[in-house]
């Protein structure tokens, strides 16, 4: 009987441990995946075609990847992780640190202090990047690491130069602060002509 009670009581309490961490997980990612486009127009192929210049690809680079931004990342991540997958103890502990990287960084509203000194988001960042390259340095594996960069960063190239950015003017138009600005709903500008 009262190993009946415990075996209970643990089991409730593993149970709203689980809860909260699932909840400090929803609520620390909310914020970052809020920027994440649907993918069915990341995905869309009818707006792949080859650019006409060096400048509009550069052009459509540079768009794509801040409309884009966090689906490139997640496709970046993803990437990384296969290319780590007959390294599990690094999987892990690299999964360690982006629990590090979503508390100590990301999700934070106040400074951090450690021993009663206040640190910078600057320090933080610069500490969280050397436990990273620790990380894969200590798992040897750099060049999974590398390979698996280079073929993430490839692969978004070739999207982001490849799709066309006619239809992202207006999304960012409509959900940019400045759309009254932008605008020309009232027909009462007109170009400035002559000269000084």
């Amino acid at each position: 009987m009262i190993f009946e009670l415990n075996s209970k009581s643990f089991n409730s309490s593993r149970a709203t441990m689980s809860q909260s961490v699932s909840s400090f997980f929803k609520e620390t990612t909310k914020p970052l995946t809020s920027g994440r486009r649907p993918w069915s127009v990341f995905l869309d192929l009818t707006l792949l075609n080859f650019p006409s210049s060096i400048h509009d690809t550069t052009t459509r680079i540079t768009q794509n990847f801040f409309h884009f931004s966090v689906n490139y990342s997640i496709i970046l991540l993803i990437i990384l992780s296969l290319s780590l997958l007959y390294h599990p103890l690094v999987l892990i502990a690299l999964f360690i640190t982006l629990i590090a990287w979503l508390s100590l960084y990301f999700s934070r509203e106040e400074p951090l202090s450690v021993l009663g000194y206040q640190l910078s988001d600057w320090m933080v960042l610069v500490v969280l990047f050397v436990v990273d390259f620790l990380v894969v340095i200590w798992g040897g594996v750099f060049q999974n690491f590398v390979v698996g960069g280079g073929i993430g960063v490839v692969l978004m190239l070739l999207h982001a130069g490849l799709r066309s950015t006619d239809d992202l003017v207006a999304d960012d138009i409509e959900t940019s602060p400045y759309a009254n600005l932008l605008s020309d709903d009232d027909g009462d500008y007109a170009p400035p002509t002559g000269g000084l």
